[in-house]
């Protein structure tokens, strides 16, 4: 009897310590744009620390509020909303406003890229990474391009890709007008989805995740896509050519945040702070080739990048006017 006493009591131990140790156990949540950082910076990260990386993604900012306002505080730590994004989180309380004490690595970043419109204090957001629309296309199969009008030729039927984000390609349907980027005049969105119409036929496929397949498996000649999407497009294929649009285009900032409701804040800025490290900002640029805000692992020239930045244009918060785009993306897919 008295062995069977003991034996409950050592179980119960174990049980005990098991339930502490998860408890205990140190992670941090984050939710991020799919193919953005390494898995080898993930795993390097979890070997130094001891911290467990909980990684999600996501396919549009779009996506990443619905999963936010959808989840319980405390579901993630760590996300990285692009410009206009912020601001809106920013107004729905959803952020906790940054310790810049706490980043030991906070000095790598290019002032260039800081004190943005959508957080002009960087109270809240601190840059990532720069990306920009691009037109990408196969010169071997089809004729020059320079903008999103010539995309509307009848020989291109069903050879296109866009991003599935509608803020960014109702953005160059209006551009292709004429129009800023964020114009919500209905009279210039009735005219930026005729636009559209005369392009339907031409679109095989709406992709966000990873459009640049389109165009390394032949499925698409013609892309509409991020400049890292286009680049690696590139390397895989030299025939592709890959074209700031003459009308103008997009720049989307992504930016680090730590949510409200974080309950893994300390291992928060752990985060942060690990991917601000030049070291790391350069292997992650080195796998998906955006515009670093690392001033010392800077991969475009200055010259260029300012040229980038004027000819360029974020996108801007519009309020409830969203639902103006809402209800035309709703009419396109």
């Amino acid at each position: 009897m008295k062995k069977y006493k003991l034996l409950i009591i050592f179980v119960c131990l174990l049980l005990l310590t098991g339930c502490t140790s998860n408890k205990n156990k140190q992670v941090v949540n984050v939710l991020n744009w799919s193919s953005y950082i390494p898995d080898e910076v993930i795993k390097d990260f979890e070997k130094e620390t001891g911290i467990k990386v909980n990684y999600g993604t996501y396919s549009s900012n779009e996506e990443l509020l619905a999963k936010l306002s959808s989840s319980k505080d405390g579901t993630y730590d760590v996300v990285f909303p692009s410009d206009y994004m912020v601001e809106l989180m920013i107004n729905k309380n959803m952020l906790q406003k940054l310790d810049i004490s706490r980043l030991s690595t906070y000095k790598n970043i290019d002032k260039v890229f800081l004190k943005q419109s959508y957080d002009k204090t960087n109270s809240y957001s601190l840059p990532f990474l720069l990306a920009t629309s691009v037109i990408a296309y196969n010169r071997e199969n089809v004729n020059d391009i320079y903008d999103y009008k010539d995309l509307v030729r009848e020989d291109y039927k069903n050879d296109i890709v866009l991003l599935d984000d509608e803020r960014i390609t109702i953005g160059a349907f209006l551009q292709a007008l004429g129009y800023d980027i964020n114009d919500y005049n209905d009279e210039h969105l009735e005219e930026a989805y005729e636009f559209y119409s005369s392009l339907k036929d031409n679109i095989k496929a709406f992709d966000s995740d990873s459009p640049k397949s389109f165009l390394m498996t032949n499925e698409t000649n013609i892309g509409v896509l991020w400049n890292a999407e286009a680049i690696l497009a590139k390397d895989h294929n030299p025939n592709i050519v890959i074209v700031y649009p003459r009308s103008g285009y997009a720049l989307s900032m992504d930016n680090y945040v730590i949510t409200k409701g974080s309950t893994n804040v300390d291992n928060a800025y752990k985060f942060i702070d690990y991917l601000l490290r030049d070291e790391v900002c350069q292997k992650i640029i080195d796998d998906y080739p955006y515009i670093s805000t690392n001033k010392n692992t800077s991969n475009y020239s200055d010259e260029e990048l300012k040229e980038i930045l004027n000819n360029g244009s974020y996108i801007k918060n519009v309020g409830e006017n969203i639902k103006r785009f809402d209800r035309l993306w709703a009419k396109m897919k």
